[in-house]
């Protein structure tokens, strides 16, 4: 299946992300209008309803954290990859952007 964890785990790794010492990559699932209006930088964005057709932007090689509003786009997105592209490196983000916002950590905006 895939695992999860919570913006407060997230963070500690974006850092180490964000200072080029830790090989994965955050994809956020949600809509282009919320993305747009705020999002964890350096994350790809890929709409959940985009996710099968665009695989290929999504590494197996690499430990790929899925993140939304929430958690369930993410899960949802988590299980799909796992069930119909045979992921195995899965992480969903529990709490989404929320739990991100509500812990004050670092939004980008376009």
């Amino acid at each position: 299946m895939f695992k999860s964890i919570t913006a407060l785990e997230l963070f500690p790794l974006w850092l180490k992300h964000e200072e080029g010492k830790s090989p994965y990559i955050i994809i956020d699932v949600r809509e282009e209008n919320e993305y747009s209006a705020m999002h964890i930088a350096n994350s790809l964005h890929i709409p959940l309803a985009s996710i099968p057709k665009q695989t290929h932007r999504i590494p197996k090689d690499k430990t790929v954290y899925l993140i939304c509003q929430g958690g369930i786009r993410s899960a949802k997105a988590a299980y799909w990859l796992v069930k119909n592209a045979h992921y195995t490196q899965l992480v969903n983000v529990e709490g989404g952007m929320t739990a991100w916002l509500q812990a004050g950590y670092p939004i980008k905006s376009l």
